[in-house]
């Protein structure tokens, strides 16, 4: 399975060298990871499945603010004293998160001056992500958005390449995700399979050809 990579490391490589108090366990279609407002003070690792990130407003509005596929670090708050978790952490489908504790990660960071170097470009490319989201969110339409979700949730986009992968999502996660209605994901996916961008049928198969709709439109 691939995953991102930290100059020299791999993400996989990060974690596995820490040997104490990692833990990984395995979370169903919908579970929370953690809430938002919760004490934060441990870090996660995706080594299978996807992950979306969520915050709501006062008034109750929510909103998907990144959505992480295999290979993907979340829960970096926990290296400030005190955090709380800003946002809420959902399995979008079956997937094994590995958590390391972040006073682990702080040791790290301040005795190994090339782990820091390799972890602080790993969070400069996730900010960047997350930027280019909001921006598509802002200025792009559903079809599109669902698109690039698509993309991102196959592994599409990585430094590294992306092994053919079925994803488990249902329509109305998808719905949710995009900011749309289930009909309007319904008809683009009908849409996107008869184009051949994806294979659907109860189970979701993407293709690299589903990168030329973001680069035509």
């Amino acid at each position: 399975m691939p995953t991102g990579t930290y100059g020299s490391l791999t993400s996989l490589d990060v974690f596995d060298k820490f040997d104490t108090g990692t833990t990984t366990r395995e979370y169903l279609s919908n579970e929370t990871i953690y809430l938002e407002g919760d004490k934060s003070d441990a870090m996660f690792f995706i080594r299978t499945g996807n992950v979306k990130l969520t915050a709501k407003s006062r008034g109750g509005k929510k909103a998907v603010i990144a959505i992480l596929h295999y290979g993907d670090f979340f829960g970096e708050g926990c290296l400030s004293k005190k955090s709380l978790r800003t946002s809420t952490a959902t399995a979008i489908e079956i997937s094994s998160i590995a958590r390391v504790p972040g006073a682990s990660i702080s040791r790290r960071i301040h005795r190994q001056p090339a782990f820091a170097k390799n972890f602080v470009s790993h969070l400069v490319l996730r900010i960047a992500r997350i930027e280019e989201a909001f921006v598509d969110q802002i200025l792009s339409s559903s079809e599109r958005r669902l698109a690039r979700i698509l993309l991102v949730m196959a592994g599409f986009g990585s430094q590294s390449e992306p092994e053919p992968v079925l994803l488990k999502v249902s329509q109305a996660t998808l719905a949710e995700m995009v900011g749309t209605t289930r009909s309007r994901v319904s008809f683009f996916m009908n849409r996107f399979r008869e184009l051949g961008f994806i294979d659907y049928n109860g189970t979701l198969q993407v293709h690299p050809s589903l990168l030329t709709f973001l680069k035509d439109n």
